[in-house]
């Protein structure tokens, strides 16, 4: 390619920028989904998901007694209301690159609703099976109790089935929106997303089942366990473990090493799962040991919120420490790798996206600091560096797929974009993007 054609391409993809680079389409560029017939395709199987999933949660709604049912909604804002906590960290953890808020419902969306509507009906087939085996093996059920095929499944189904799925759903927002999709750390951000939509529905619908078996809802019992940790422990951190994994194979340029990182991530997560479900059936084999009567069921405790959360958050913070330990090294190391990006695809952005001055700043920025661009109001500061730093991971992207650096709309168009942004006073317009 010679020169003036590369100028015209550029040129071209500038003028398209300008005119048709909405928010929807910077998501879906270089997206399977920004193909008509793979699009139609694509959402006639996410519709068809998403109304099978709502069947199954509306059939377990619509078992409910009205009061159960009235428990239910009230839980199920409660929740919501707790899920702000975690979701507010991530948002704090994605201050570089803020992730597309379409992008967030989606995600939030595939846990909420998706992953557990397709979870309940499966793990309920298994424990069915499994109460078919224990009945014929009656020592386990004299050793175990009547809750013996759940305690006995929850540490089989609830991490394979309800793992898989929300991993199908971190995979998928990787493949469709590939634009968004950069490091370690905007893994661990969807995966999170995933794990918090799925544990504010389930807490939600526990609490109910369980008003309607026993008569009272174990408010501190299963909100105090369920958002220990502010809400990072539990499918947050399940999820998020093998999010961040699928973020190590966009970072590294080793393809074993990104395969590898699949596999090692959903088992890491599997893992932890299991060992928070196991709990119930260790201690009630080391009941047996110590010489307890075999349970008998009846209704579960109800403690208060702050004491359950408490005493669930300590209980997993010593026994996630491995995982929360390498949870932490990993966003360190994406935190370094995102500032390196920025430091080298920005270099050559000095006088025209980036100033002398600010790329001093860039240089300086440290792990906990956010940076700000002098003598601009706050909310153009933002969109300025959200712009760089967009500019930086894309062109960062575009190199690693041996693309055209001076041809790939987006790369213009943030460029655009942050040469626009910074020509604005401040007197507050808001920019169109």
């Amino acid at each position: 390619m010679n020169e003036n054609t590369g100028q015209l391409l550029g040129t071209i993809a500038l003028s398209m920028t300008e005119t048709s680079l909405t928010p929807i389409n910077r998501l879906m560029l270089g997206s399977p989904l920004s193909r008509r017939r793979n699009a139609i395709i694509l959402v006639s199987i996410l519709l068809a998901i998403l109304t099978f999933a709502t069947v199954q949660l509306l059939a377990i709604f619509t078992s409910l007694k009205p009061d159960a049912a009235l428990i239910f909604l009230t839980a199920l804002a409660t929740t919501a209301l707790l899920s702000v906590v975690p979701v507010a960290i991530l948002w704090y953890l994605d201050r570089r690159e803020r992730e597309s808020p379409w992008a967030i419902a989606v995600a939030l969306l595939w846990g909420g609703i998706i992953a557990t509507g397709l979870s309940a009906p499966i793990n309920g087939q298994i424990i069915n099976q499994l109460a078919g085996w224990v009945s014929e093996n009656p020592m386990i059920q004299e050793t175990l109790g009547p809750q013996a095929a759940l305690l006995i499944g929850a540490p089989i189904a609830g991490p394979l089935v309800e793992e898989t799925i929300k991993g199908i759903g971190i995979l998928a927002l990787l493949i469709f929106l590939n634009a968004e999709f950069d490091n370690m750390r905007d893994g661990f951000i969807y995966g999170a997303l995933v794990g918090i939509g799925f544990n504010w529905l389930e807490s939600a619908l526990y609490v109910a089942q369980t008003y309607a078996e026993y008569g009272f809802a174990p408010w501190g019992l299963q909100l105090g366990a369920r958002f220990a940790l502010f809400g990072l422990s539990g499918h947050t951190l399940y999820s998020g473990i093998l999010g961040i994994f699928l973020g190590l194979m966009l970072q590294t340029t080793r393809n074993w090493v990104g395969w590898l990182a699949i596999f090692l991530g959903w088992f890491l997560a599997v893992l932890a799962h299991a060992v928070n479900n196991s709990l119930g059936l260790v201690f009630a084999i080391a009941s047996r040991a110590a010489g307890a009567p075999t349970p008998t069921g009846g209704p579960p405790p109800n403690p208060g919120f702050l004491e359950t959360w408490f005493q669930k958050s300590i209980l997993d913070l010593i026994m996630y420490a491995p995982f929360i330990l390498l949870l932490i090294v990993m966003l360190w190391r994406s935190g370094v790798w995102e500032r390196r990006v920025i430091r080298e695809e920005l270099l050559d952005e000095v006088g025209q996206a980036v100033t002398p001055e600010e790329y001093e700043a860039i240089r300086r920025d440290r792990m906990f600091q956010s940076r700000r661009i002098p003598f601009l109001n706050k909310r153009i500061s933002d969109q300025l560096v959200k712009a760089q730093h967009e500019l930086a991971f894309r062109k960062r992207r575009v190199r690693k797929l041996g693309l055209d650096l001076e041809t790939d709309p987006l790369v213009l168009g943030w460029r655009h974009e942050a040469q626009r942004l910074r020509a604005m006073s401040s007197d507050g317009d808001r920019p169109i993007v």
